[in-house]
């Protein structure tokens, strides 16, 4: 193998091309596994000085991975992942390493075992080299907890990079791994992409296992809208991870196997879309809310079918008031003094779940997807407020209140719907503006592929400037 280039012909440096490029240059022995991670792990250590977003290393039993997978690359094997370094969300749970969740609670237990998606990723040939900061319990947007502190917005370290998969996003962003695995239940995936000008994608409900990402030390059934997703650079990266991880739990696949349908269309033009910029219980950034317009527009003009309403859209008001109940029974689950609801509140919670279930169904049958705003607004400054619920977020110059934003995420959170985000422009600050695709249930792949043709005709990911402190 000849020696290892540390730029391509362009002049960009290796570790910033996209995962599946580099599983391709690993294949055709372009670039070594050793030599990749080796430089994946200078780039962490040079860059997260600043942005405290790789929390977890793990660089030794990377290393001896790396050439494990040089071995199995130079007898001509091949997998999805071989040889590709890459980081996971600090919530999920990695054989030998910690996981708190960023809570003091839970210091000093370390997982026994792979999370199921962990597994799969190492089965398909990645190369795990450390885990990425989050917030206590993965409760905020933003990535700050007392144990390994605030992890910084590689566009302006004074802004949050988002949360719960904060440090996913910061380290996709600023180069430091190719591919994440994030978690998401209010936008925890979706938000940060937005807010780090990436891509990451909410699977449809409980497409990809999540055993092995629930708090340290349980071990219990999956928890009620969360799920486990890719976070990437490009599209085409959410589809070569989640292929990866997505499937039943081993002792399901008895029974059943995976087949998720084909994109709706091939080309753009044949979708239908719906267009939303506003949301009845949400203050919308006028800039965000452009940027989306602006984006209909664009889309509208190479033929797609590109509506502004219809009468088919659920009652969203009334859709978020239900997933707010169910919101609430799964975070406050054993906290001190929650107060839980009974059997029959929560049953008749799940009913109304599969009405808006059915009426999503109903509505996809006229459109293909609906593309949104991920978030009110763009990344926001760091605020060390105790108080969640007395905490404002400023829009078009007036105080909102914060968790009101959990409103866009939960569109496809209650009727456990795929949604992919996209970086779609920047505000007037310079800051990454980012949207949202939902698409119908299970079709995964339809979502991804809008996102890939809209990433084709409009650009995707921009890198950051340089870091500055």
């Amino acid at each position: 193998m000849s020696e290892t280039p540390s730029h391509d012909k362009a002049g960009r440096d290796v570790v910033d091309h996209s995962a599946g490029e580099l599983v391709e240059m690993l294949a055709q022995r372009k670039v070594g596994a050793l030599e990749l991670t080796d430089a994946l792990i200078a780039r962490i250590e040079d860059r997260d000085r600043a942005l405290n977003a790789v929390v977890v290393r793990d660089f030794d039993r990377a290393r001896s991975a790396a050439k494990a997978a040089d071995a199995l690359i130079a007898k001509g094997e091949r997998r999805p992942l071989l040889g590709l370094p890459m980081t996971v969300k600090e919530s999920n749970n990695v054989e030998g390493l910690p996981s708190t969740w960023g809570s003091p609670a839970f210091t000093g237990w370390t997982a026994p075992v792979d999370a199921v998606a962990v597994q799969r990723l190492r089965a398909a040939g990645a190369i795990v080299v450390g885990k990425t900061n989050v917030p206590p319990f993965l409760a905020d947007w933003q990535s700050n907890n007392p144990i390994y502190g605030r992890t910084k917005n590689p566009w302006d370290l004074g802004l949050s990079p988002g949360g719960s998969s904060g440090g996913s996003a910061a380290a996709l962003a600023s180069g430091m791994t190719p591919l994440e695995i994030g978690s998401d239940i209010g936008g925890s995936i979706r938000i940060p992409a937005a807010f780090c000008g990436v891509y990451g994608h909410k699977p449809t409900y409980n497409l990809v296992p999540s055993r092995g990402h629930t708090p340290p030390g349980t071990d219990g059934g999956p928890i009620p809208l969360a799920v486990v997703g890719p976070m990437a650079r490009t599209a085409a990266d959410l589809q070569r991870a989640l292929d990866v991880v997505a499937g039943p739990e081993p002792e399901e696949a008895k029974g059943y196997a995976l087949n998720l349908a084909p994109p709706r269309h091939k080309d753009l033009a044949d979708y239908r879309i719906l267009v939303l910029t506003r949301h009845p219980l949400a203050a919308t950034d006028s800039e965000v809310a452009a940027a989306v317009e602006a984006l209909g527009e664009r889309l509208n003009r190479l033929g797609c079918a590109v509506f502004r309403g219809s009468d088919a859209l659920p009652d969203l008001a009334a859709q978020h008031g239900v997933y707010m109940q169910i919101l609430g029974a799964a975070m406050s689950r054993g906290t001190p003094g929650a107060q839980p609801i009974n059997a029959h509140e929560w049953m008749n919670a799940l009913d109304a779940q599969l009405h808006f279930r059915r009426l999503w169904a109903t509505f996809f049958e006229d459109f293909d997807v609906v593309i949104m705003p991920t978030f009110g607004t763009t990344a926001f400054a760091h605020d060390d407020s105790e108080d969640r619920e007395a905490q404002r977020l400023t829009i078009d110059g007036k105080a909102t209140i914060y968790f009101d934003q959990l409103a866009w995420p939960g569109v496809a959170l209650l009727p456990n719907l795929p949604a992919t985000a996209i970086p779609i422009g920047f505000s007037r600050g310079g800051l990454p503006i980012g949207a949202q695709i939902v698409g119908p249930y299970l079709e995964d792949r339809t979502t991804i592929h809008v996102a890939g043709l809209i990433e084709r005709e409009f650009g995707g990911f921009v890198p950051p400037p340089p870091l500055t402190e």
